[in-house]
């Protein structure tokens, strides 16, 4: 099968990038599998394709690159297919909407994945027949602004596919967005095994890992590690990422004296060596699409501690057993469900535990797997709405690749757990 990746910005850093790479890498042991970028700002991904994968950009925007050469006038005109309302509008252009319709209808794979939801409209609009067209969300529908939800409730039925991180996202969109005939799947995000070592339990340090934004909710981490501190002052919390709220939360350690306790990091890449060295993670979101965050911890061997925010903590932690969900918004709350873990070294030990082998059910073999068979049963049925006037053609395409198929399934099975089946 060739299956094709559509991506914002593939030399950058970041979870859509991130599990794009783990999707595509695992892919491409079985398939013939590359990755398009709209745009290129570097000379190096941050992370590395298999080298089976061919990687390729549309608009190169380095400086003294020949990318924008005889098209400049285009590059400053405002794009017409991209959606208006979506978040990366404004790196978009009528040269971006002419390179992506270019690519697209020259397209000659049997899959082809939008990542984020300007790029899946192209797809829905501008993918030649014959190829099954694949939208990804990694954003829930609530987060989305009303203006992007219209917009897309027009094209998007035009997608033979639609993917969605969690399963509650995924009634949303059958729910509210009116998709006769669009195949809507939840698919977790890939999360590869660390490479090293997991967690032994000893260390004193709570971690917690992403963007200072305020939706991470780390000034109320930060209140509730002050009350850890007052019954536990042997522990510490370090947080890792880069943000604009750097400066903020800076004054409110200091203001409340946890300078020798709470630690900002910046930025770690790669950042499992750093969930090693913690015995329990933090995650205090008002709200998560995913939380690639707490998987990553939980292959490390970290038990989570997580607001139940929407919609991610809640379909990937098993209360009480492989980590603790906490009321959101409720610094007592978080400090009560670390302390918990901070004084029970037994129970910190047999989450830890727990967290290692349930986590194994996102791994990019598994969440790969999920793809390939929801992609061989949509080819061999003829896709869903646009599927219908090709489906003689991938009919034959199916039965050949059944063969195969058979003998690896017979080989492989998926396990799955609670709302992720």
């Amino acid at each position: 099968m060739h299956i094709s990746f559509l991506i914002h910005n593939a030399y950058g850093i970041g979870g859509t990038i991130r599990t794009t790479y783990n999707l595509a890498n695992t892919l491409a042991e079985h398939h013939d599998v590359d990755i398009v970028s709209v745009l290129r700002h570097r000379d190096e991904p941050v992370f590395t394709p298999d080298a089976r994968i061919r990687l390729s950009h549309l608009v190169d925007i380095r400086k003294g690159s020949p990318g924008y050469d005889g098209d400049l006038e285009a590059y400053r005109t405002p794009a017409k297919v991209f959606p208006s309302a979506e978040g990366r509008y404004a790196q978009y252009s009528a040269l971006t909407d002419e390179r992506i319709a270019a690519h697209l209808s020259a397209l000659r794979s049997d899959v082809v994945i939008g990542t984020r939801p300007g790029l899946n409209v192209h797809i829905a609009r501008q993918a030649r027949r014959g190829v099954l067209r694949v939208g990804q969300e990694h954003l829930t529908l609530d987060s989305h602004p009303k203006e992007l939800r219209l917009q897309l409730r027009s094209v998007y039925p035009r997608l033979d596919v639609l993917t969605t991180t969690t399963e509650a996202d995924a009634h949303a969109y059958r729910q509210r967005m009116r998709l006769p005939g669009v195949h809507v799947q939840a698919v977790p995000n890939p999360v590869p095994a660390p490479g090293i070592e997991p967690a032994d339990g000893s260390h004193k340090w709570v971690v917690a890992a992403g963007r200072l934004a305020p939706v991470k909710r780390y000034d109320l981490l930060i209140r509730a590690f002050d009350k850890v501190r007052r019954e536990r002052p042997d522990w510490r919390l370090r947080i890792y990422g880069g943000g604009k709220q750097k400066d903020k939360l800076r004054k409110l350690i200091d203001d409340l004296g946890l300078y020798n306790h709470v630690f900002l990091m910046g930025p770690a890449h790669p950042i499992e060596p750093e969930w090693a060295k913690g015995s329990i993670a933090a995650v205090t979101s008002s709200l998560e699409s995913f939380g690639m965050t707490i998987v990553e911890a939980m292959r490390c061997g970290l038990p989570v501690v997580a607001t139940d925010c929407p919609h991610g903590p809640g379909e990937i932690i098993d209360n009480g057993v492989d980590g603790r969900l906490v009321e959101v918004g409720n610094a007592d709350a978080i400090a009560g469900g670390l302390l918990e873990l901070i004084n029970d070294d037994a129970l910190r030990q047999r989450m830890a535990g727990a967290a290692l082998e349930d986590s194994e059910r996102f791994d990019p073999a598994r969440i790969a797997e999920r793809y390939e068979d929801m992609f061989h049963g949509m080819l061999t049925r003829g896709g869903s709405l646009g599927g219908r006037m090709r489906g003689s053609m991938h009919r034959a395409r199916g039965a050949l690749l059944g063969g195969a198929y058979a003998v690896r399934d017979a080989r492989r099975t998926v396990p799955t757990k609670g709302r992720l089946a």
